[in-house]
């Protein structure tokens, strides 16, 4: 299961997750180093950070965004 941090406030982090649904948790519960576009999957140990699927994230939408705006 992934998880995309959409946003942080006032200590509830808002996620979506792969289907589009969102989900909210308290901020405190998101691992160290967390931010809005962070990556997280579930692991047997809670959540964690996928660093390696946040890249190829943000390398898509750089990719998606040198398409639309050339």
């Amino acid at each position: 299961m992934q998880w995309i941090i959409d946003r942080v406030t006032e200590g509830v982090a808002v996620c979506e997750t792969e289907d589009g649904a969102h989900v909210r948790l308290r901020a405190a519960y998101l691992p160290a180093g967390a931010k809005e576009g962070s990556v997280l999957r579930l692991t047997e140990a809670g959540l964690a950070l996928d660093r390696e699927a946040e890249a190829a994230l943000r390398e898509e939408v750089f990719r998606l965004q040198e398409e639309t705006f050339r």
